[in-house]
Formats: C-alpha cells, sequence, structure tokens
C-alpha cells in the first residue's frame, strides 16, 4: 500500500473533524478510514484481495466520500489554505496522497456511484468490479469500475446509479498539492480575495471566509481555535454567526460549489493574488446556484451578529430584509396542517416549510424595530422593512396557514374539558390521522398533551390561522386563553405585524423622513421639537438634552450606540454626561452589561440571564415591560409607540412631574 506505514501512524480517528462539512454521518467515521478508502480503490483495480471470501475493503464513514470523485479539489483547497490548523491540514494531505494512487483520481477511469439493495461487501470478475460503501444492509452506497464494455457485475437491484463527475483532481494534480503545500507551506490568506468573494455573492465578510477556506464548518468538533480566528481576522462570535450563515447548505452542495475552482496548475495559488480567481470562481459557482444577495455594510452585519440569540443566523436576517423575494418561505403561501410526533402534536407541511417560516417570525419580527431605530436611513436593512412586512402579511392571509399560539392557560386536570369550554367541541380534521383530543373552533385549533413516561400529560398546545386572526370574539378567546411567555411568540408577532404601530414604522421609512445617514436613535433627527423643548425647560445645550432624552427612552443607550447615533466624540459625549450628572438628571456609576457610564436616577432592575437587557426600572414601564421581584425575567416587548411617539411621551411625563427620581 501506498505509504502504509506512514498512515497507520496517523491517527485518522480525527478525520472526520477535517473533512466537517464536506461528509454525512460523522458519528460513523472512526479510525481506518483511510486504509477503508485506499482498499476499496486497490479492490476495483483488482491489486488487493480481502483475506476471508466475502470480506470487503472496510467502511468508511457512512459512505458519503464516494462523492469525492471528481471534487476532491473542495479538499484540496482546504488542505492549501493557511487558516487550516496542522492537525487537520496533515489528515487532509494523507487523504489526498492516498486518493493520487487509486482509479478515484484517474480521469479516464470509468467509474459509477449509486444505491443497491444488497447485503454483500463485494464483487470482482473479468468485466469490473463493484463495492458497498455504506454502513446499511439495504439501499447501500456503492462505487463500482468498469474494465470491459459490459456492464460491471452488480452487487445486487440496483435502484439508483450515475457516472461520476469529471472535475479538478487528476492524479498528477493532487500530487502536485501536496507537494507544493510539503514545500512552501500553506498558500498565503489574501483579504482582498474574501472581498471578492463577499462582493460577488452577498454574504458577510465572515461567511466568506469561511467558504474562501474551503466552507469549513464548526458543526462537528472543536470551533476555529484562536490562531485560525486571528488569520481570518473573525471574532468568536463573528465566526459562530458565519457557521449559521452557511449551516443551511448540505455536504454534497459544498463539494459541488468548490470542485472546480483551483487552478489547472496548483502552484498558481502561491503566485501574488493566486486566491483571487479561486474566490471569483467560488463566486460564479454560488451566484449559479442559489444567486446574488444585496451586499450589507459589515458595521451592519456586525451589529446583528452582536445582538446574539436568535432562531435566524445574521446573514439570513439581513438577506430576508434586504432580498425577501429570495426567501422561499416569502413567495408562495403554505398550507400546513397538524401533524403527530413522538412529542405531541406540531404545525407540519410536505417539506417543513413552516421551520423556516416560523424562524421569520420568532427570529425577525422581533428585531424589525432595531432595524428601524439603530440603522441610519439608507441602510439597505433598515431600507428593506416595508418589503419584508408587506411579504410576511401577505403570507399570513392564506386560510390555509397555521400556526402556533403557545401553551392553553387552564387549571384543571382535564385540559381537553376546558379546551370545549372555551372552544367548542368541535374536533380538529386535518389529513392526518390524530390520537389525541383536539378542538376546532375555525381560528383556533387546541391539541391535548401527550402523557410522557413519568405519567404526566405534556403541555396541551394552542394553533391559530393568522388569516382568520383580528379583533373578532375568537380571536380575543384565543388571546386570553394562550399563556403568557414561552411559545407565544407567533401569535405576538403576527398581533403587532398587523397593528397600527408595525403600520407607522414602515410609513415613516418609505417616507423619508429621516434624512440618509442619520438615526431615528437621534432625537436631534427625529424628534427635533421635543429636543428644543428640553433644552429650553430645562435650561440644558443641546447636547445634554438630546442625551436626557435618549436615556428616558432607549432601552440600551450604550457609550458605542450613543456616538455613533448622534454622531458624537467621546470628548463631547463625556461633556453632556457631565452636564446631566451636575444638574442630577443623571448618574454617574458602573453596572454589569450596561455598557455605559451615566443612568437615569431611581432603580435599576438587572438581568440575570444574559440574552435579557438590564434596564432602569423606571424607563421598564414606558416599555410595557415587566419586570419580576425587581429583575428583568423577559424579553422587551414589541414596541407600542414609534421612537418620536417615545421621545414625546417620555418628555411629557417628565414634565407633568412623573420623571425618574
Amino acid at each position: 500500500m501506498t505509504d502504509a506505514r506512514a498512515r497507520a501512524a496517523l491517527d485518522d480517528r480525527w478525520l472526520v473533524h477535517a473533512l466537517a462539512g464536506l461528509i454525512d454521518g460523522t458519528g460513523h467515521w472512526d479510525a481506518g478510514a483511510l486504509g477503508s478508502i485506499e482498499r476499496t480503490g486497490a479492490y476495483l483495480r483488482g491489486t488487493w484481495d480481502p483475506a476471508e471470501p466475502g470480506e470487503g475493503p472496510g467502511k468508511a464513514g457512512e459512505g458519503s466520500w464516494v462523492r469525492f470523485i471528481g471534487r476532491i479539489g473542495a479538499v484540496a483547497l482546504r488542505a492549501a489554505v493557511a487558516p487550516t490548523r496542522d492537525g487537520r491540514r496533515q489528515r487532509q494531505l494523507a487523504l489526498l496522497e492516498m486518493w493520487a494512487e487509486t482509479p478515484f483520481a484517474d480521469p479516464a477511469a470509468r467509474l459509477r456511484t449509486g444505491i443497491v439493495d444488497t447485503e454483500r461487501a463485494a464483487v470482482r470478475d473479468e468485466r469490473g468490479a463493484a463495492v458497498g460503501v455504506g454502513w446499511r444492509k439495504e439501499r447501500c452506497r456503492f462505487v463500482d469500475l468498469r474494465t470491459g464494455d459490459a456492464e460491471p457485475p452488480s452487487l445486487g437491484e440496483i435502484e439508483e446509479v450515475a457516472e461520476v463527475p469529471r472535475g479538478w483532481g487528476s492524479a498528477e494534480q493532487v500530487r502536485r498539492l501536496v507537494a507544493l503545500v510539503r514545500e512552501r507551506g500553506p498558500v498565503p490568506w489574501d483579504r482582498q480575495a474574501v472581498d471578492l468573494l463577499r462582493d460577488g455573492t452577498g454574504l458577510g465578510r465572515a461567511a466568506a471566509s469561511l467558504a474562501l477556506a474551503g466552507m469549513v464548518s464548526l458543526s462537528y468538533g472543536p470551533t476555529l481555535d484562536a490562531d485560525e480566528r486571528a488569520t481570518l481576522r473573525l471574532k468568536t462570535a463573528e465566526a459562530e454567526a458565519a457557521n449559521r450563515e452557511l449551516a443551511g447548505i448540505g455536504a454534497a452542495e459544498r463539494l459541488e460549489l468548490l470542485a472546480d475552482v483551483l487552478p489547472e496548475d496548483p502552484a498558481a495559488l502561491w503566485e501574488p493574488g493566486g486566491m483571487r480567481p479561486v474566490a471569483e470562481r467560488i463566486a460564479e459557482a454560488w451566484r449559479a446556484r442559489y444567486g446574488r444577495r444585496t451586499v450589507v455594510p459589515e458595521r451592519t452585519l456586525s451589529a446583528v451578529v452582536e445582538r446574539g440569540s436568535s432562531p435566524l443566523s445574521a446573514g439570513r436576517f439581513c438577506a430576508a430584509l434586504t432580498d425577501p423575494a429570495g426567501e422561499p418561505t416569502l413567495l408562495a403561501d403554505l398550507d400546513t396542517w397538524l401533524r403527530r410526533t413522538d412529542y405531541g402534536c406540531t404545525a407540519a407541511d410536505e417539506r417543513w416549510q413552516i421551520v423556516r417560516f416560523g424562524e421569520l417570525l420568532s427570529g425577525a419580527v422581533p428585531n424589525l424595530p432595531w432595524a428601524y431605530a439603530e440603522l441610519p436611513a439608507g441602510d439597505p436593512v433598515r431600507d428593506g422593512v416595508p418589503g419584508f412586512v408587506a411579504l410576511l402579511k401577505e403570507r399570513l392571509n392564506h386560510p390555509g396557514l397555521l400556526l402556533d399560539a403557545g401553551y392553553f392557560r387552564h387549571e384543571g386536570d382535564e385540559p381537553i374539558t376546558e379546551l370545549r369550554e372555551v372552544f367548542g367541541g368541535r374536533p380538529y380534521a386535518g389529513p392526518e390521522r390524530l390520537d389525541v383530543a383536539t378542538v376546532d373552533d375555525g381560528l383556533t385549533v387546541g391539541a391535548e398533551g401527550l402523557i410522557n413516561r413519568r405519567g404526566y400529560r405534556d403541555n396541551t398546545r394552542l394553533y391559530f390561522r393568522p388569516a382568520l386572526y383580528g379583533d373578532d370574539e375568537r380571536s380575543k378567546r384565543l388571546a386570553a386563553a394562550s399563556a403568557s411567555g414561552v411559545g407565544r411568540s407567533e401569535l405576538e408577532a403576527v398581533e403587532w405585524l398587523r397593528g397600527p404601530v408595525c403600520a407607522r414604522i414602515v410609513d415613516r421609512i418609505v417616507s423619508g423622513a429621516l434624512p440618509a445617514g442619520r438615526y431615528e436613535a437621534d432625537p436631534t433627527a427625529s424628534a427635533p421639537g421635543v429636543v428644543a423643548s428640553v433644552a429650553g425647560k430645562l435650561g440644558l445645550d443641546q447636547d445634554p438634552a438630546v442625551l436626557y432624552l435618549q436615556l428616558l427612552v432607549l432601552p440600551r443607550p450604550t457609550d458605542r450606540g450613543v456616538r455613533t447615533w448622534n454622531g458624537w466624540t467621546a470628548a463631547r459625549h463625556r461633556d453632556a454626561a457631565a452636564a446631566l450628572v451636575a444638574r442630577g438628571l443623571a448618574v454617574a456609576d458602573k453596572r454589569a452589561r450596561a455598557g455605559r457610564q451615566v443612568f437615569l436616577p431611581g432603580d435599576w432592575a438587572p438581568a440575570p440571564k444574559k440574552f435579557y437587557q438590564p434596564i432602569e426600572v423606571w424607563k421598564a414601564d414606558l416599555h410595557g415591560l415587566r419586570l419580576s421581584a425587581g429583575s428583568v425575567h423577559a424579553r422587551l416587548p414589541l414596541p407600542t409607540r414609534t421612537l418620536p411617539e417615545l421621545f414625546a411621551e417620555a418628555w411629557a411625563r417628565v414634565e407633568a412631574g412623573e420623571g425618574p427620581r
């Protein structure tokens, strides 16, 4: 075997980490994978025989490695670029060295892959050979090699079969790339190539970096280490957000995107700017498959990443607003119904598109007020809010759409009895049989929870048809019966999207009332009359009046945020804060997770959990945020006023003697 002793010394148990994102079934990848792939190639060529008749060359993972045939360029790219850590690079190079000696790197080899129903491991005769490469005995993956004009021998009844593609990766190309990496070291990282890929696809800089590094996946094994992040110039949060942005792309698609992006002569990679043609070819392949997104400013994408937990990646959130027509769940009506699962009933459709649609409702909608308030006029994400809202509302008007309304609020041990008392006795009738008690009043569907292993009944859930939700009696019954808290986000999103505040926010963006480059969070741009009133009544200069209004209203007026929104230097900000402190309108302090140095007088509500925001108690009431034992235990509710209205309301309370103290 080629370099068998060298590879035996390499612990290929961790090959799975080096190939993460390019293979499936990662839990099946154990030590010995390289040897199994090598023996498979040797068996096909007739240069290796099993010790016992009927035995095969062994398994490498669950067999998805056969997709590397004609697409090995994806592995070669990872092995060549600088960000790859050495331990993973060595395993990638070992795979490539072995691959170059197999028929898989021979453009003349007549290879096929597919699915076969068999219990046999391998077969070979004068016509060629076939090997089962998957773990399953039924519908097993296979690869075969034809050596004559006749069909090669078969392991059994073939269900699917296809000729392998022919892309970058001849034995000569693979050997040359491996030799160059070992001789010259990895290809220097080129940030201009990242910019080319970003501009050519609309991906964020972080996602473009992972793509150029070989569609790196962080979904299995350790995340990027400090050296890798330093090379890529990514913070941990940026890398994780980029991984989420690319997570929807499967292993087969990643291989297709990267199959033919390397130069014919690998030495060109080490020439000045050698990675830039690679970036352009990746961008071309990306556009052919997914189209081109609107390029979002890096400051905007970074701000979305910093906002933290959301069902949506930062990249997908920005794409949904800038290119809503590219979001499949917004283009066509979605029919959903109740489906019984091991965990109870859930709203479902044929392809589970309801999951993506639900992510938009619970992930994108709560961030729309932030985009309106804290992104500048002219930002493509902010400008995209009206179009996104319009498409989302169109989909919500479809009568066949059924959404989750959260848990049923009941008191006794017989929730079905209470369900019928509230919503009537008519059961739900859908396309799939349910073995749980249900009710359906036309708007609301209730499904009793299952009895779990401990003998307790799980939560009874409510679902609703948003096309019928409004201010009628049925809607009021649903709102009253749906327990507040976890699981109610889709109902709350629908209410807010159809409410007057969302309409006024959309109108404000469409009107262009805010000058380009200015922020709604800056009251001199959004509520100049209120600023003048504050300054006049309190005898303040304009800057302290502006900062006072921001402290009164904005949930998180961090030092960095205030300077960004107002266009202030640090010195100008300090002077405004000092004027407020001197007048007793603010207090200087240091508080955990506040991100600022001055606060309103009065009580402070800390937030024990990191994804909740601490806030002044006086301001919590202004936003309708309910506190529990003086602390924040919930997310900020969707707004009930626009920012100009909030600035006016807060100042009116101060004028009425109801301000913070």
